[in-house]
């Protein structure tokens, strides 16, 4: 049997899914990987796994029908020619034009997963607002195309339900993408308190409160460090460079760009921040409990569901600067909560969100165990 696996981000397929992937393998499966960036980049890099690699059309951020309809028809002559037994796809756009693909070509096991709903669908903006209408429109086409829709949190499955785009029989929740324990491990604490955001520079993620927070804490503790790791992006609500260039300058934050290993960076915090707006269940919130450091995250969808309060890290508010210091401060006082937190944050990951788990989850759920 063949499964193909989706993504409108090549990077997110061979970093986030391929502990996935390696266990539909290990079940007897063939697996093809569809993605945005060029063959000639990644087709060598899945191969060393036995995964082969295609390359898509994907305008991840546009809005323009006649660039969306390239990316269905790369789909639909995907689906034609390949004919996958099941097919799994995330990130709107492929979530969207892979399932009607498939189902126009007769294959019924499809299983999308909505890991987060983007700042569209959730957007006020009267633009925000005309995209969801359509999205809507195309999300419950995906939906009655496919065979079981997987979520990462409640507030996203209700959100579906409550619009009338999936009714609940057709729905399962999962605990996010899960973490790979035996790779992200306990690491020792630095010597002086630090704190760490991982992410893409956009505003969705928090990343203009963490720079203004870590502005604060540096006039009153100038020795803590601030660390920041993550890409640009072309999200229209991204930061701009010279709008991150003046924290820089200032000596707030220490930005280090994108990394393929996150793992040397966590060690080097005490705490890790990610006041985003929300997530689907953030990885990096998961990778920094397995290595067992206590959390700042906000009170949002995908986000709330990986800290109990008070006992492995703190919620505050969205957009709240001011409760995002106070925690903050909070871990730089009280080192001992610190690490007394960090050991509950890996107790968590090891009862629910381990990897080996949430991968078990979704086999069951597309039959192929």
């Amino acid at each position: 049997m063949k499964i193909a696996v989706i993504s409108s981000h090549t990077k997110s397929l061979f970093w986030f899914r391929m502990d996935m992937m390696k266990d539909f393998l290990k079940s007897g499966y063939s697996v093809i990987a569809l993605g945005p960036e060029p063959e000639n980049d990644w087709k060598s890099k899945f191969k060393e796994y036995n995964i082969e690699y295609r390359q898509i059309y994907v305008d991840r951020n546009g809005v323009n029908p006649i660039k969306d309809l390239k990316t269905y028809k790369d789909l639909y002559q995907f689906m034609k020619s390949e004919k996958p037994d099941k097919v799994f796809a995330y990130q709107a756009k492929t979530v969207i034009y892979s399932s009607i693909a498939a189902k126009l070509n007769g294959i019924t096991e499809v299983y999308p997963l909505i890991a987060g709903l983007g700042s569209i669908f959730r957007g006020t903006s009267f633009k925000s607002k005309m995209v969801k209408k359509i999205m809507k429109l195309e999300y419950k086409v995906a939906c009655k195309c496919s065979k079981k829709v997987i979520f990462q949190n409640a507030d996203d499955r209700n959100e579906f339900i409550h619009n009338g785009l999936i009714k609940e029989n057709k729905t399962v929740i999962i605990n996010g993408s899960g973490v790979n324990i035996e790779k992200f491990k306990p690491a020792l604490f630095p010597k002086e308190p630090a704190f760490l955001f991982i992410g893409r520079l956009i505003k969705d993620k928090g990343i203009f409160e963490y720079l203004e927070a870590c502005k604060e804490i540096k006039k009153r503790y100038p020795k803590v460090r601030c660390l920041l790791v993550g890409p640009y992006d072309s999200n229209p609500s991204a930061l701009k460079p010279e709008e991150l260039k003046p924290y820089i300058d200032d000596e707030i934050v220490e930005y280090f760009g994108e990394q393929n290993d996150v793992r040397p960076f966590i060690s080097q915090c005490s705490t890790y921040v990610l006041p985003s707006y929300h997530e689907g269940t953030p990885k990096t919130v998961l990778e920094a409990m397995a290595m067992g450091r206590p959390i700042i995250t906000s009170d949002a969808p995908g986000c709330k569901e990986t800290v109990i309060n008070g006992v492995n890290g703190y919620l505050v508010k969205t957009k709240d600067i001011k409760g995002l210091v106070e925690k903050m401060e909070f871990f730089i006082n009280n080192p001992d909560a610190s690490k007394k937190m960090g050991r509950e944050s890996l107790k968590i990951v090891k009862e629910k969100y381990d990897v080996k788990i949430i991968n078990k989850c979704i086999m069951e759920v597309m039959e192929l165990i």
